[in-house]
């Protein structure tokens, strides 16, 4: 087992919270969770998902009960972490954010994150009415809006306003290497994206062909982050007010977790914020 190491990459969103995105600081190459990974559903062993969680805890003063990472799966489920979720048995804390992807909270001290290895990571600061939200948006989510939809609970549960909101889009694939097929682009295109801005054909070289013609073939590129961002916009978050990391995760291995690098048995990035 690899001894972490915890280097974290830190976004200022405002005096009244805290958020940051974990990194593969110390990373072995031939360890695919090294050094830093608090996720226990990607097939890491549960000794070093303890001590990186552990080592979060003493490193950013967060209780570790109250540090949550959901069992994501791609959709778009969310989950209010109020101040009665901590005092329920763990079981049942398990039970309410299995199969979730975006959680909020408006309790002090109580961290919310998503897992990511090329998916994109949100995270949304109502500091007028102080609360947060986590949100994981990978193709599917984002086709589905979670961001949209984890906005609109945020505007039930807390009063926010989008054009009152800060946000942050952290580490992700970019479009250079988020190659996707027709089934996908399609899919978007259904969904009424603005396809000729997120999306672009690229020529890609096919080094194994034997067949002449097919030795170059076209592929879409969807752009995720933008996505995204284009779905806070038009929720009426302020442009000035979203904060992109613009990494790329899949040429940045050496600092992030890449799923498409790496293969989805490997660590995933935690992307989280807090109320201080």
């Amino acid at each position: 087992m690899t001894k972490p190491s915890l280097e974290l990459l830190t976004y200022n969103i405002g005096e009244g919270a805290a958020a940051f995105s974990t990194t593969r600081c110390g990373a072995d190459e031939a360890d695919r969770y090294s050094s830093f990974n608090i996720n226990m559903y990607c097939g890491d062993c549960p000794e070093h998902v303890s001590a990186c969680r552990q080592l979060l805890s003493e490193t950013i003063g967060i209780a570790l009960p109250n540090i949550i990472v959901p069992h994501q799966v791609h959709g778009t489920e969310t989950r209010i972490i109020g101040s009665e979720y901590l005092t329920l048995p763990q079981n049942i804390k398990d039970m309410l954010i299995d199969g979730v992807d975006a959680m909020m909270t408006n309790v002090e001290g109580v961290c919310v994150g998503v897992s990511t290895a090329d998916c994109i990571p949100i995270l949304l600061y109502d500091e007028e009415h102080r609360a947060v939200c986590a949100i994981h948006a990978g193709w599917r989510g984002t086709l589905g809006r979670i961001a949209h939809k984890a906005l609109e609970e945020m505007r039930i549960a807390y009063h926010t306003e989008p054009e009152k909101l800060k946000a942050i889009i952290g580490p992700g694939i970019s479009l250079k290497n988020f190659e996707v097929g027709d089934e996908v682009y399609a899919a978007f295109e259904q969904a009424a994206f603005d396809m000729e801005a997120i999306a672009e054909h690229q020529i890609k070289r096919c080094p194994d062909a034997t067949d002449p013609s097919k030795a170059f073939q076209q592929k879409w590129h969807i752009n995720l982050p933008l996505a995204n961002r284009n779905i806070l916009e038009h929720m009426g978050v302020k442009p000035e007010n979203i904060i992109q990391s613009d990494v790329c995760t899949y040429d940045s291995t050496d600092r992030f977790f890449s799923a498409r690098r790496l293969g989805t048995e490997s660590g995933r990035i935690y992307t989280a914020i807090y109320l201080k």
